[in-house]
This record gives C-alpha cells, sequence and structure tokens, in this order.
C-alpha cells in the first residue's frame, strides 16, 4: 500500500469534528467503530481527555489511537511537572507530531485533532498519520463522514462563535454524516474546553442541541 492508498483508508470510519470559538473550542464525534462493512461497537471512544485544556479526537485504527493518548497523558503529567502549567494544544500536537515523523516508515493508522487553550486562546490542530499538522484557524474535521459534517459547518460557521452556538452546529454536522455516511452512527459525543475546564455533554444536552 502506498501513501496516498495508506492515507486515503484512515479516513474511512468515522466523524469528528474540531471548531474554534470565541470562548474555547468545541470538539464531536459519532460512536460507531467498523471494520469494511461490519460494525464492532456502537460505543467506541472517539474524544479523550488529556488534561483539563486539553482533549483529542481519533479517527483510525483503535490500538494505535490509545497508544497515542496514553503517550499524550504521559507526557502532560511529565509536562506538567516540569514547565508548573497544563500543556497545550501547540506543545502536545509538536510532541505528537515527532513521535509520528520518527515511525513514517511504519505510520499510526490514525488522523487526530487536538483541542484547547493556549494561555486562554482557543486553538484547533490537525494531524496526519505520518505526523503533519496545522493550525485550524476556523474548524477541521476527520473521517468518512467528513465531507458532510465540513459541507454543514461551512454553511454555518462565523468567527466569534460561541462554544454554546457551536455545540449545536456540531451536533447537527454529526447527525448529517450519520445520514450520510453508513460508518458513522449510533450517537453523538461532544466536549468544549472554555476556561471554566473541559466540559463533557450528556445525552440529553445533545438531545436538546439537536432540536
Amino acid at each position: 500500500m502506498d501513501y496516498k492508498e495508506f492515507s486515503e483508508s484512515v479516513k474511512h470510519g468515522t466523524t469528528t469534528l474540531g471548531l474554534v470559538c470565541s470562548d474555547g473550542v468545541v470538539m464531536g464525534s459519532d460512536v460507531r467503530a467498523t471494520g469494511g462493512t461490519y460494525i464492532f461497537s456502537s460505543e467506541a471512544v472517539k474524544i479523550h481527555k488529556i488534561n483539563n485544556e486539553l482533549g483529542v479526537t481519533i479517527a483510525g485504527g483503535v490500538g494505535d489511537a490509545e497508544y497515542l493518548v496514553k503517550i499524550l497523558k504521559v507526557q502532560s503529567e511529565i509536562y506538567g511537572m516540569n514547565e508548573g502549567k497544563l500543556m497545550t494544544p501547540k506543545a502536545a500536537t509538536s510532541i505528537i507530531s515527532l513521535i509520528m515523523q520518527e515511525n513514517k516508515m511504519m505510520p499510526f493508522y490514525v488522523e487526530l485533532i487536538l483541542g484547547g487553550l493556549n494561555n486562554g486562546v482557543p486553538e484547533v490542530y490537525s494531524v496526519d498519520p505520518v505526523g503533519g499538522h496545522i493550525k485550524e484557524s476556523k474548524f477541521t474535521s476527520t473521517g468518512s463522514g467528513s465531507i458532510a459534517a465540513t459541507g454543514y459547518i461551512e454553511g454555518v460557521y462565523q468567527e466569534g462563535m460561541s462554544t454554546q452556538e457551536a455545540a449545536r452546529h456540531i451536533a447537527k454536522a454529526l447527525k448529517i454524516a450519520m445520514k450520510r455516511d453508513s460508518a458513522t452512527g449510533d450517537g453523538i459525543r461532544m466536549v468544549s474546553i472554555t476556561k471554566k475546564g473541559y466540559k463533557e455533554y450528556g445525552k440529553d444536552e445533545i438531545e436538546k442541541l439537536l432540536k
């Protein structure tokens, strides 16, 4: 498999979103895990808390993704002890990018979105399987349902949008992706990260956002 085929294969099987807001970031995902046409799980966790101001979404191979999440959590603790503050999205992206670049001959089967606060400033980064990363000024999406989700977000996104507004739009974008992409489904998970901390949305909250 060449890199193009590999990169395309990572995009299958999920939808994740990260959006920059005026007061923080919002990230969302579905909860379906697939292998080809088979649904392995309807309770997959695709958003992980790294610290109180940093989260990551995963798309791709579960084993590779969980390994990288564990590394980020350990590095976050070390960073906190050395620097006396929480690891930022920029620092986390730099660390994970270096690890992935060092393994580019046998790439990690993942795409990541890292989001959170850097000294109070909202940041979102996308990271590809060989460690390439982009600081996103507005939003980004990964997975096979990303085309449908991005199409909706592009039409509603406005600079200065609050996390409350963004949460409603991300929930709707994921609902649209679930209708159009068979590998995306079974529910929605969302988090927001603001100066108030890391918030996980409950099922009832998400249902209200979709009304």
